[in-house]
């Protein structure tokens, strides 16, 4: 297993650096470093989506015949770790990472030849019609309908926590058009758009005050069945599969960041130094063994190897490290944390922070990523495909 960099790997990683310098506008990286989810808004990710689109990066994933870059895997994790240390804007990853690989995987030929460019150059922003009121972690137990009537489907229902709804101008989307046998087997995967008459957002604002997350209501909406992706009642089939791109893993570059925007906040507390010397060592340790597995896992992909339940391994350690540090910089911060900046952390603000200015995201971040163990399949969920896949319980 080599876990270093080859000469060809450290070129790239010197042409990756030398485009971000070149091309990240100081505006597009403050908004990038002040992100509080792994969402940016449309205004600052879309502009960087189409400077990366220009040069061929826009999906380090996607292989060249659908127009992606072609890299392997260890020139996708040099990218991304460059990209989070230098603080650029995060694409959403609802069409490049998301849909985009499942219409690849599913989508007729007209499909692909119209959707794709489209997402690549984000003409298209997407958003996931999921989860439902009642409906959360267990997807087989969705209610919205979809009957079907001549060469549409007909829905009728809501799906809530849905990310970006308010932005977006289509929507990969899960719906019921059977109750007969198992629950999973009445399950059809849709694409519909935004506009379409019968569909309206309601914002869902956050603990930490941002309208991210909307309930979507579906009021005898009509789809054409030619955005169906693959057949009627398979979806559940298409839906598992795109959860496989969901989870992922490459998380120890951003948790680097996170250690030292921490350590920075930690330097102007007042409270005890050695508190948080003692928690911010333990996490730096958590977040070394995490990078060690993560180019272990590397290595086996490079080599054609599956490394099996690694990735819901990753997804535990790597999301409830994230949560930890969240936690250090929220102490450090004392009474700062819980000043409302809002206003402060926009690109351009001449509003002085209240505080370090290190902190002006903390408890934005702190409770945006109470969710990071719970989306892509909870925490608990991967601990169950541990037992049964390594432990055999």
């Amino acid at each position: 297993m080599d876990l270093e960099l080859t000469k060809e790997d450290l070129a790239f990683r010197d042409e990756v650096r030398a485009f971000i310098e070149a091309n990240l506008t100081p505006e597009l990286q403050v908004a990038g470093r002040r992100l509080t989810s792994v969402f940016c808004e449309p205004r600052y990710s879309l502009p960087w989506q189409k400077i990366l689109h220009a040069r061929g990066w826009a999906a380090p994933a996607w292989p060249k015949e659908y127009g992606g870059p072609g890299w392997n895997e260890v020139q996708r994790a040099i990218f991304a770790a460059e990209c989070a240390r230098a603080g650029t804007p995060s694409l959403s990853p609802m069409g490049l990472k998301m849909v985009g690989p499942v219409i690849m995987g599913f989508g007729t030929p007209e499909q692909k030849a119209y959707y794709l460019p489209r997402i690549l150059a984000g003409e298209d922003y997407w958003c996931q019609g999921y989860s439902e009121p009642g409906s959360g972690s267990d997807l087989a137990s969705l209610q919205l309908r979809a009957v079907s009537d001549g060469d549409h489907y007909v829905l009728d229902g809501s799906k809530i926590w849905t990310t970006h709804a308010h932005h977006a101008n289509r929507m990969f989307c899960l719906v019921r058009t059977s109750t007969e046998g198992k629950a999973q087997q009445g399950i059809t995967f849709l694409l519909l758009e935004m506009n379409t008459p019968g569909i309206s957002v309601k914002p869902i604002i956050t603990l930490a005050g941002e309208h991210e997350v909307n309930q979507v209501f579906f009021d005898g909406v009509r789809v054409p069945k030619a955005n169906r992706i693959g057949q009627e009642n398979q979806g559940w089939t298409v839906a598992k599969y795109l959860l496989e791109f969901e989870r992922g893993g490459g998380s120890a570059p951003g948790l680097f960041v996170g250690l030292e925007r921490a350590q920075a906040i930690a330097e102007t507390a007042d409270g005890d130094d050695r508190w948080h010397r003692r928690r911010l060592a333990e996490a730096e340790i958590a977040v070394a063994a995490i990078d060690m597995s993560e180019r272990r896992v590397l290595s086996e992909l490079a080599s054609g190897k599956n490394p099996g339940p690694a990735s819901s391994m990753l997804k535990i350690n790597g999301t409830e490290a994230m949560q930890r540090i969240d936690e250090i910089s929220i102490a450090a911060l004392g009474d700062y944390a819980h000043v409302d900046q809002m206003d402060a952390r926009e690109p351009g603000s001449n509003i002085p922070p209240i505080g370090p200015e290190e902190g002006l995201t903390a408890m934005p971040r702190y409770l945006n990523n109470r969710a990071a163990s719970i989306y892509g399949g909870s925490n608990e969920i991967q601990r169950d495909i541990i037992a049964r896949l390594v432990l055999g319980l």
